[in-house]
């Protein structure tokens, strides 16, 4: 496999039997510690001594701007390769309940933190958010700018299912403030869209991102998945081919994860269609080669951006960041989950909702927070995430600067790991120095294999098989 792309002259080879090696499960490190980590005896409680510290911080004037996530959980359509938590229904009347409960659990956070908190960053999520009818997001909307204060420059995001949205309502997306969009799009192969039970033609998606652009949207991803049913490495680099002439801002390209027993959907998928390891790898190779070739610049793990683009320029100033939405340009800050399934991050703390609308419901209707589960990060877990976010986003990790932070030294607090990154240097992933750990140039596809190192509970089970693989 030759991995093409800067900032490397010459191509870089990769054997069979390294590729063997790296191919396997691991956490995407949206946080850390990772989800599967939270604990019930995290609660409503806990979470609301959460939120009171950060309004205390804020009156000291110590607590940064929030982000929000939104979950809307329903879908008009089930996709067999979704793992997402979603609702499959036609009845739109089931929007009304919910946007009734989530107006109470935007106020419960008001009475805790304060009207009018100033939010940089808004994103809707599902699901599919665009099951919303135009009037219900627009009451959807007025009641999070009631509630909150988004500041000027803030980045409002929408997750569209194509097959929902219209030119018009676009349209409409843009009056009410979004600037950022996401089309899920997966694969443009005809088969495969059978073999998923998403069925869109190109020229849907085309149209309708033609038309975001005219309109003015900020940002224009397109999600991509590679190792479907029926893909071959000759049909998906058609795909990439084609997104590469429709020429989004950003690309996230995501690698199947075919979990049966844990995804119910997934049981529809017939795994005897689905493509061999060796055909994956070439699909990822010629995919990452498309990509570069189009002019896009590689992010990190499984993003790509147009060098003008937001996320690009902060990968080149070193200002790159990850949360539980992905690669993003902002600052760490607290995040604030609102919807049933929703994860958050305030303080030192993650939290998640009830997973069931019945169980989310029940708890608003007794003035409850719907937290089932969360975390207070330990002193280990803080320097772990600091090493390990340094790697996924800066792709190096300067020792002075977590010893200075968390008060350790790096070659003793990591002596097992230090002796673990030992193959990954040998594989050309990693340098390690006297100051710093530095992801090569090869290692940032790989980048997941170098974090995993320092990941305490992943090396404590071994148990990975609840993750996508890497390649």
């Amino acid at each position: 496999m030759m991995l093409p792309g800067p900032p490397y002259a010459e191509p870089v080879l990769l054997t069979d039997a390294m590729l063997r090696r790296l191919d396997m499960p691991g956490p995407r490190y949206t946080s850390y510690p990772t989800a599967d980590r939270f604990v019930e005896a995290f609660g409503p409680a806990e979470y609301r001594q959460a939120l009171r510290q950060r309004a205390q911080g804020a009156v000291a004037g110590g607590a940064p701007p929030l982000s929000l996530y939104l979950h809307i959980p329903f879908c008009e359509s089930l996709c067999y390769y979704c793992a997402c938590n979603k609702i499959i229904t036609k009845h739109h009347e089931r929007a009304r309940a919910y946007l009734d409960d989530l107006r109470i659990e935007v106020e419960l956070h008001v009475a805790e933190i304060g009207r009018g908190q100033p939010v940089s960053q808004l994103h809707l999520g599902g699901g599919s958010p665009t099951f919303l009818s135009d009037a219900e997001l627009d009451e959807l909307m007025a009641m999070l700018r009631g509630a909150f204060r988004l500041l000027p420059e803030a980045e409002v995001g929408i997750e569209v299912d194509p097959r929902t949205a219209t030119p018009q309502r676009l349209r409409h997306l843009s009056g009410m403030g979004f600037n950022r969009i996401s089309f899920g799009v997966q694969d443009f192969d005809a088969g495969v869209q059978q073999a998923v039970h998403r069925v869109q033609p190109f020229e849907m998606v085309r149209d309708l991102m033609a038309e975001a652009r005219a309109l003015g949207f900020e940002s224009i991803n397109t999600d991509l998945i590679y190792g479907l049913p029926r893909q071959t490495p000759e049909s998906f680099a058609r795909t990439v081919a084609q997104i590469g002439e429709l020429r989004p801002h950003r690309i996230a390209l995501y690698s199947y994860a075919h979990l049966p027993q844990r995804f119910k959907p997934q049981r529809r998928i017939d795994g005897a269609l689905l493509p061999a390891p060796d055909k994956r790898i070439r699909m990822l190779e010629s995919a990452i080669a498309g990509f570069l070739s189009h002019g896009y610049v590689y992010i990190g793990m499984d993003h790509f951006a147009l060098p003008t683009d937001a996320l690009a320029v902060a990968k080149r100033q070193g200002r790159l960041h990850r949360n539980f939405q992905g690669y993003s340009t902002q600052p760490d800050c607290d995040l604030i989950g609102l919807g049933v399934s929703s994860i958050g991050r305030v303080g030192t703390t993650y939290s998640q909702n009830a997973k069931t609308l019945q169980e989310y419901h029940d708890a608003l209707a007794q003035g409850e927070f719907p937290i089932v589960r969360g975390l207070s990060l330990t002193r280990d877990d803080l320097v772990r995430r600091a090493v390990i976010m340094a790697l996924m986003c800066q792709g190096r990790v300067d020792y002075e600067s977590i010893e200075l932070a968390h008060l350790v030294k790096m070659r003793e607090a990591f002596a097992a790991e230090f002796e673990r990154l030992g193959p990954l240097q040998e594989m050309g992933l990693v340098e390690v120095g006297n100051q710093s750990i530095q992801v090569t140039p090869l290692g940032w596809f790989f980048v997941r294999a170098v974090a995993m190192v320092f990941d305490r509970h992943l090396q404590a089970d071994q148990v990975r098989e609840r993750f996508s693989r890497i390649i």
